[in-house]
């Protein structure tokens, strides 16, 4: 052991221990904070140490970060690569191990988040290996891994072909479930659990884009793990493009493995060049919503979304679709603010030649028709009316009938002479060829400059097919993914206060690749609040809630054709950045008033949306009531949503407020449906607690019932079950003690 060197970062009750003597690095330990001494690591880490058969035969295998199958790991080594077929085994040596720039001595290293960097290198295949395994100060680990090419020119005239690279992350076996989630257009996040079995659960994406079907995280647990109780280890994979997430259990090990997707051919090193595959995210934490809530603060940290209030938003997609009448767009801007809208979102249709989607996409000026003057002055107009103006834009995508395809042919993704099979009449333009890039770099600049647009609605409507190089053929999705995060950013740093939302046929682009990027995601096309509860929760455990957009639309669904009221669709968009995507030039003065108060309470409590931690419970059974919350991080206040469940064999369940404070007590507020049920049925605080406030100068609520915090958080209050698709809004603040 004197040669063994052992890190151990510790921060916000998160522990990850690293190992690492002459080889591959491990992590022996990530989850519960460590408080044991350096001696007692060491300790550790020696007492677990087998030699094998007379230190020389049968060596065991050391679960690493990178398996490696020439040390003895059976299944999917953490690195596939060859050489026109040789060189495909390799064994790697430590060459250096930094703890944020100082070499890490040998015994133990204890400090709390930081970043460690472990070089390696296998001299006969002549491949460099670099880790990085970073511990934020939010307590989330992340890890990527680097090959490169070591060979000289002379030495080896073949490329290094990298046909995989994936890191992993352990996770004790005594985690016996698992939850992850697929879906479709239109219904997003569906959850699916199950027990852990020996041998891989996979889930890769093939799509060039996160996917519809994707999970978004895989969540390993405790039997039994819910919102706030069992053990729960998060893996999520930050790339946009083809990707995989694997659990893997195997003798006496479990880990989670992400990476990259590759394209047979995708990767091909020459000497001196390097591929550096995504990060592979962790969270740990005690129950769903203590590991997500690790996830919230890293992007809160990074996200433009976080300098400001979410501003309420209009999107007229669902108001007029492709028919844009400038006199119906200003009066539905007028409306919207009368209202107390912030800004306002034309959507598709605005530029040449799109009067349906068969046609336009390229051609990324305004319609001579639609707009002979330009967007400039509706644009102007809007920003008269006190609110910011906003544009969609799928700059990834061209239409066949365009005059951008007709004069570059050439800038279409194909893996043969033919195109590829087209979906939404559209295909992929090469944004790989600098010409393409500099093209629609430059269109979308002059938009944000001689418009004024200040967010745009990015949007991304199809899967990659058969997406080559169109000279070559060689696949392309991986440097098209890389393209695509180098227009963004180029975009943000000319234009540092634009705010993007990723779109990709709702929620088909959410990953933390495109989210360090972007201000927020549009979590599904269904605005039915009766899916969309569902899917706001389950998107929540990656993305915090003031990132997701979250619109009222019309009362029919224009995706499920489901009925629903206006009080209802209200409350579950309200933890959310709450919007709007309805023609509301059919308002009556009722229906006006509701959601203009709706408005009022959002701009009243986005604060708090934006910034409390997130909790939520009842997901474990299809016949009790809902919760969504967030609380502040000093208990002072929190809100919840409270959704009936579709049906019920009683007409009452008692539902919990996670996360309160038990030291104070709470004054209640609530507004929502109509009704719950039959009125005898319906409890007294929901029955008489006085609606939330939408007043900014006042927490509102002075009659209402006051209930200690131990009693809302441990035994909680009942709820009525009678009626489908109700919800309640409830706001709790705390109340300064006698």
């Amino acid at each position: 052991m004197g040669s063994m060197r052992v890190v151990h970062l510790s921060a916000e009750g998160v522990s990850v221990v690293i190992a690492a003597d002459d080889g591959m690095p491990e992590i022996v330990h990530w989850g519960e904070a460590v408080t044991s001494t350096d001696p007692d690591l060491l300790a550790f880490v020696a007492a677990e140490r087998r030699i094998g058969m007379d230190g020389d035969s049968d060596l065991p295998y050391r679960s690493s970060l990178l398996p490696e199958h020439s040390r003895g790991w059976f299944g999917a080594p953490g690195l596939s690569a060859h050489r026109d077929g040789s060189g495909w085994a390799p064994r790697f040596a430590l060459r250096s191990l930094v703890l944020d720039g100082a070499e890490a001595g040998a015994g133990v290293t204890s400090t709390a988040a930081g970043r460690v960097r472990a070089v390696l290198h296998d001299d006969d295949t002549e491949i460099e290996l670099t880790l990085e395994i970073d511990l934020t100060s939010d307590g989330l680990v992340r890890t990527r891994a680097a090959v490169r090419n070591t060979a000289t020119a002379l030495a080896s005239a073949a490329p290094l072909e990298v046909q995989a690279l994936a890191v992993a992350l352990p996770i004790p076996t005594w985690a016996q479930e698992v939850l992850d989630f697929t879906g479709r257009w239109g219904h997003e996040r569906i959850p699916q659990r199950h027990p852990i079995v020996r041998g891989d659960h996979t889930r890769t994406s093939r799509r060039g884009r996160t996917g519809l079907d994707a999970t978004l995280v895989q969540a390993i647990g405790t039997p039994g793990f819910s919102s706030d109780s069992g053990e729960v280890w998060l893996g999520h994979v930050g790339f946009s493009g083809n990707h995989e997430h694997t659990i893997e259990r195997t003798d006496g090990r479990l880990h989670f493995r992400g990476g990259e997707s590759l394209l047979p051919g995708e990767v091909r090193l020459a000497p001196g060049e390097q591929y550096t595959g995504p990060w592979a995210f962790g969270s740990y934490g005690r129950g769903l919503d203590g590991a997500a809530a690790r996830f919230h603060a890293f992007l809160r940290d990074r996200s433009r979304s976080s300098r400001r209030p979410r501003p309420v938003t209009m999107n007229v997609w669902e108001a007029v679709y492709f028919d844009h009448d400038r006199d119906v767009l200003v009066d539905l801007a007028a409306r919207a603010a009368e209202l107390g809208v912030e800004r306002y979102v034309l959507d598709d249709g605005w530029f040449r030649g799109r009067d349906d989607d068969r046609a336009g996409l390229g051609d990324w000026t305004p319609d001579p028709v639609a707009w002979p003057d330009g967007l400039r002055p509706l644009a102007d107009e809007v920003r008269a009316l006190g609110m910011e103006f906003g544009l969609w834009v799928e700059p990834e995508m061209i239409n066949e009938d365009s005059d951008l395809a007709r004069a570059h042919p050439e800038w279409i993704l194909r893996a043969g002479p033919e195109l590829p099979q087209r979906q939404r009449f559209q295909q992929v333009l090469d944004l790989t060829q600098p010409a393409a890039f500099d093209h629609i770099l430059g269109l979308l600049d002059g938009l944000v400059d001689e418009v004024g647009v200040s967010y745009l609605k990015w949007d991304h409507n199809r899967d990659l097919i058969a997406a080559g190089h169109p000279a070559s053929g060689a696949p392309a999705v991986h440097e098209q993914t890389l393209a695509v995060y180098r227009l963004i950013d180029e975009l943000r740093r000319r234009h540092p206060d634009l705010e993007i939302e990723s779109c990709a046929s709702g929620g088909g682009r959410v990953d933390l690749g495109m989210l360090e990027r972007t201000d927020r995601i549009h979590p599904s096309d269904s605005h039915d609040p009766h899916d969309r509860f569902g899917i706001l929760r389950w998107t929540g455990l990656l993305v915090p809630p003031e990132m997701m957009g979250s619109h009222v639309a019309s009362p029919v669904s224009s995706v499920t054709g489901r009925t629903h009221d206006l009080q209802f669709r209200c409350a579950v968009a309200f933890l959310g950045h709450f919007g709007i995507e309805w023609d509301i030039r059919d308002l009556d003065a009722h229906d006006r008033r509701v959601l203009g108060d709706w408005i009022a309470r959002y701009r009243r409590h986005r604060h708090l949306i934006a910034t409390g931690l997130t909790v939520g419970s009842g997901e474990l059974d299809p016949a009790a009531p809902q919760v969504r919350g967030v609380v502040a991080p000093d208990g002072s206040e929190a809100l919840f949503t409270i959704v009936t469940p579709t049906t019920s064999a009683d007409t009452i369940a008692r539902v919990r407020f996670p996360g309160l404070s038990t030291e104070r007590s709470y004054r209640v507020t609530v507004s929502g449906s109509d009704s719950f049920g039959p009125p005898w049925q319906v409890p007294a605080w929901l029955r008489e607690s006085p609606g939330l406030s939408g007043d900014s100068d006042s927490q509102g609520g002075g009659d209402g019932p006051v209930i200690a915090g131990a009693v809302l958080s441990r035994v909680g209050l009942e709820f009525p079950t009678s009626h489908p698709d109700r919800a309640a809004v409830v706001h709790l603040a705390a109340v300064a003690s006698p």
